[in-house]
């Protein structure tokens, strides 16, 4: 007979059955009873372990999954020190509501008498009076595991609050001694579900479409509507139905075709003076309140999962009404609840289009201009057209570097932005996780030369390696932080580093050689430094990734 399973092995096995695919892990001493249930069960029963040889890896990979797949990832890391390196990715999955469930094992309680008490000194050492308090400000909830018999509603719980809106992620702690003691089977089904979706509130959303259709310029400005995929198709068909300007203001997801005559753009200030209504639809900064604002007689309505942003100590951004609800239900209320006025709709529509197609035409024609080095812009346009001449459509992962006015996206789900929390390191790991959530995509990941490094470079691409995952990794090296030098010559333009020309704390030097970073894990890799190069080396690196191979190309940016 069989022996009673492990509370460690009954976890995987209760994460599996609520739709968990894998358990990013970076292993410790609080690991044997986890480790000992994959070494002695049917794998294809338990979440697919992935090593992560960092926590960067491990978060952002869950983060990359969830937001491609729509399910909650799971993370285990060691202790409170692999707790506090993973610190930086909760952040971002927070702020950008992306549900995950974080585990760190705990020190064991016990001293002796039990298995899993204590048995090497940093087990005294590593032991905090609150090591959930460490995370407390990055999750929605955090619990520690005390008895096998909490299991099944301590998970369920979990894994429900980090569904609910505004989703995110969610921490429990687990001591040794628990994970190794014997469990009963958790049920199969789950004993709690995430909260189903607010319905948009009818009278709020008639003064909405009230304000929208009598408006000479309306704007829609969102960051991250696209987080569902249905969104971009429906929001085309309202922008163009109704005659409203779509801005995609610092996105972090796909949330309309570029091509689409309402697109205005990813930028507000062309617009913020004629914008009579606005929208605030799922983005936390619409605009910069420092330098411009919407005109004083302009109306304001914000709407999303939290539409407060209730998290954020301070935000101001005026508003006369704030909707809890997502887009896609308040997108289709709206196009219920406009008045039927077609000739204004489209006269003013045919006006807006007009204006974003200069604008738009402006932009790419500004990118198309030469130079050595290439400037980032340029060098996002010719990767736009390598993947279009291969008729690829990927993902696209960006942390920072691409110039977005420059590219053609079309498809829903297409681009992955980075979250607003900017904790650096995010882009290849998340990269990772969209590859294995859509392993039959292009997975392309542009990255600053300072974000990469932040993303522990050896460690992501061993495990691209490990776990067949064949990225594209587009490195624009300008030899540093360049938002640090911007930021620097912005507050002091007269200072006395912009006269120099040299910002310190901002440059690498010397550079790594980022080459042989990822060649040393099998990778496709090149240095190139004019556009000529660029194109070809994008053509070979693009059959690299699409033959299974890992690919890299450092691209010299001013």
């Amino acid at each position: 007979m069989r022996k009673m399973p492990t509370v460690g092995e009954a976890l995987l096995r209760m994460l599996a059955a609520r739709g968990v695919d894998a358990l990013f892990a970076n292993s410790g001493t609080d690991f044997p009873s986890v480790i000992e249930a994959y070494a002695g069960a049917d794998a294809a029963s338990l979440p697919r372990p992935v090593l992560c040889p960092h926590e960067t890896v491990a978060v952002g990979m869950a983060d990359g999954h969830a937001r491609v797949s729509g399910r909650p990832q799971a993370v285990m890391v060691h202790v409170n020190v692999g707790a506090a390196n993973g610190l930086a990715g909760l952040f971002n999955a927070a702020a950008e509501f992306v549900p995950m469930l974080f585990m760190a094992g705990r020190t064991p309680v016990l001293e002796a008498g039990a298995p899993g008490a204590r048995s090497l000194n940093i087990h005294w050492a590593q032991e905090m009076f609150d090591q959930g308090g460490m995370l407390r400000e990055a999750v929605k909830w955090d619990y520690e595991l005390r008895r096998p018999d909490q299991l099944p509603v301590v998970v369920d719980r979990a894994l429900a609050i980090a569904q609910s809106d505004p989703a995110g992620p969610v921490a429990l702690m687990l001591p040794r001694e628990v994970l190794a003691e014997p469990c009963a089977a958790a049920p199969v089904l789950p004993s709690l579900q995430p909260l189903s979706a607010t319905a948009p509130d009818p009278r709020a959303v008639e003064g909405l479409a009230d304000m929208l259709a009598a408006a000479a310029r309306p704007m829609i400005v969102t960051a991250s509507a696209g987080r569902d995929v249905a969104v971009p198709l429906c929001l085309a068909a309202f922008a163009e139905r109704f005659g409203v300007r779509v801005v995609s203001f610092r996105p972090r997801f796909h949330n309309l075709d570029t091509e689409h005559p309402l697109h205005g753009g990813f930028e507000v200030d062309p617009w913020l003076a004629e914008a009579d209504a606005i929208l605030v639809l799922e983005c936390d900064v619409p605009w910069m309140p420092g330098s411009r604002g919407p005109r004083p007689d302009a109306r304001v309505m914000h709407a999303g999962p939290d539409p407060l942003f209730g998290r954020y100590p301070v935000r101001g951004f005026r508003g006369e009404a704030f909707l809890p609800v997502r887009a896609a239900p308040l997108i289709a209320a709206l196009s219920a609840a406009m008045p039927d006025r077609p000739g204004h709709y489209a006269a003013r529509g045919a006006a807006m289009a007009t204006a974003n197609l200069a604008l738009r035409q402006r932009l790419r024609d500004a990118a198309a201009q030469g130079g050595a080095p290439m400037s980032q812009a340029q060098a996002t346009l010719l990767l736009g057209a390598a993947l279009e001449e291969a008729g690829e459509a990927p993902i696209l992962v960006n942390e920072y570097p691409l110039v977005l006015p420059a590219l053609a996206m079309r498809e829903p789900g297409c681009f992955l932005g980075s979250s607003p929390v900017g904790g650096l390191g995010w882009g290849l790991p998340a990269a990772l996780g969209a590859q294995m959530a859509a392993p039959d995509r292009l997975v392309v990941a542009a990255l600053g030369d300072g974000s990469y490094v932040f993303a522990n470079p050896v460690a992501c691409h061993q495990v691209a390696a490990a776990e067949a995952l064949p990225v594209l990794t587009v490195l624009f090296d300008n030899g540093g932080y360049g938002a640090v030098q911007r930021a620097t010559r912005a507050m002091y333009p007269q200072g006395a580093a912009a006269a120099s020309g040299r910002i310190p704390l901002s440059e690498f030097s010397p550079a790594p050689d980022y080459v042989r970073v990822a060649e040393s894990c099998g990778a496709f890799a090149r240095r190139v430094t004019h556009a000529d190069e660029f194109r070809a080396a994008l053509r070979a690196a693009i059959g690299a990734a699409r033959s299974g191979r890992q690919a890299l190309l450092s691209v010299v940016v001013a």
